[in-house]
């Protein structure tokens, strides 16, 4: 596959960037496009509220909306995938060996693109699929709106990536992106059944296409809108784990995946690993036969397509019957959650919240823009004292006076 290393968009401190060199802006070359530049890192006053739509306009202007996803000869298919999941995770690995990019995987501040190209015969047009990457964990999955709209849901798909080493993270991490992502998509979807209910409709009955009819699990799972891959990342780390916590975590993932109508697939460093899930990543960006093969022992590194799992196999949640008669869970979803985190209490939205101030991340440095920051801040400093001078000044005055005769403020 050819992967591309120019002419995508990133979202850095102050909003969207071209990107240079596997998608990344370089120092000295970033434009903010932001939509409200007065609030951001860069404080420069300019404030628009049409400067994002202007940058979502480029987004979907990539994307092809007249295509019924039904490609023909001579015509260039795209996909586009989003990667999300815990903050170092994993996923700029993954997506560099899709690419076959032999580059060093950098941290990812907010929204990276790139993408990658395939000829499916000689002297054809090259597939093209557009590769979203989220850092920061959960803290900045609001940005999922840029790279997913209306003109390419048809085409989408989603990879979510878990670190198998921070089980403590894990639902929490799962449940915060896929929940945000799939009210998304659904409000996409509403607008779709107004202004093209057909598509809509297409998109509703292929979330169930993974089942077989009758699936005896119909009435259990609740598919996601869009198709859906989890990768449990870090899997050397979690081999070394006992083997009791693997087989509750690996369970837990199975049943996360058959609700969600997901494919599953462990992976970590391992060359051998890293192929399995380039595999399912092949399959949604270009289309790639799907695999029929299927891991799900526990001591073993799991691998399962969409589909190809179900309930009576999984079984019960890993817990004693005593405890499941004393849940109260009104989906099969949350019940088994409860039993999760009965194992491993969850952190904290807050605690995976990213703190960092990305104003300061050195990739990201201008000296033009930092030079002119730092005036503004300076200047913000000054004004403040000013401030404070007037209201000691008046609170001397008042302090002359009776209670009765200050002055109090209104406000």
């Amino acid at each position: 596959m050819e992967g591309g290393k120019e002419g995508g968009l990133k979202t850095g401190p102050s909003g969207l960037y071209p990107l240079s060199e596997r998608g990344r802006g370089q120092a000295g070359h970033a434009w903010p496009l932001s939509g409200c530049l007065c609030k951001g890192p860069y404080k420069t006053g300019v404030c628009s509220d049409t400067l994002w739509d202007l940058a979502i306009a480029q987004v979907e202007k990539r994307e092809n909306p007249d295509d019924d996803g039904d490609v023909k000869p001579g015509e260039v298919w795209e996909k586009s995938i989003l990667f999300m999941g815990n903050k170092n995770g994993g996923k700029t690995t993954i997506i560099l060996r899709c690419l076959e990019r032999e580059e060093s995987p950098k941290p990812t501040l907010a929204l990276e693109y790139t993408f990658g190209r395939r000829a499916r015969r000689h002297n054809t047009p090259k597939d093209v699929a557009h590769f979203w990457e989220l850092g920061g964990g959960t803290s900045l999955v609001e940005l999922i709106r840029i790279p997913i709209t209306s003109h390419n849901i048809r085409s989408f798909a989603v990879v979510l990536v878990l670190d198998l080493s921070k089980p403590n993270e894990l639902w929490t991490t799962m449940e915060s992106l896929l929940q945000v992502t799939r009210n998304h998509v659904n409000k996409i979807l509403t607008k779709l059944e107004k202004t093209n209910p057909e598509v809509a409709a297409e998109i509703k009955q292929r979330m169930w296409n993974n089942l077989q009819r009758d699936h005896p699990d119909s009435a259990l799972v609740d598919p996601f809108p869009i198709p859906l891959v989890i990768i449990g990342s870090k899997y050397d780390i979690f081999h070394e784990f006992d083997s009791e916590i693997r087989k509750i975590i690996s369970k837990t993932l199975r049943f996360i995946s058959h609700y969600y109508g997901a494919s599953l697939v462990f992976t970590s460093k391992s060359e051998a690993l890293l192929l399995k899930a380039r595999a399912l990543i092949n399959h949604l960006a270009f289309g790639y036969d799907k695999s029929k093969s299927v891991s799900v022992d526990p001591s073993k590194p799991l691998f399962i397509p969409a589909g190809l799992d179900s309930m009576s196999q999984i079984g019960p949640p890993p817990a004693s019957d005593s405890d499941l008669g004393k849940m109260r869970a009104n989906t099969p979803l949350e019940l088994w959650k409860k039993v999760f985190e009965k194992t491993f209490p969850p952190k904290s939205l807050c605690d995976l919240q990213d703190t960092k101030d990305p104003a300061q991340d050195s990739q990201y440095a201008e000296y033009e823009v930092d030079v002119m920051r730092a005036q503004k801040n300076q200047g913000c400093i000054l004004l403040s004292i000013l401030h404070r001078n007037e209201e000691l000044e008046q609170y001397k005055r008042n302090a002359s006076k009776s209670w009765k005769e200050m002055d109090f403020d209104s406000d």
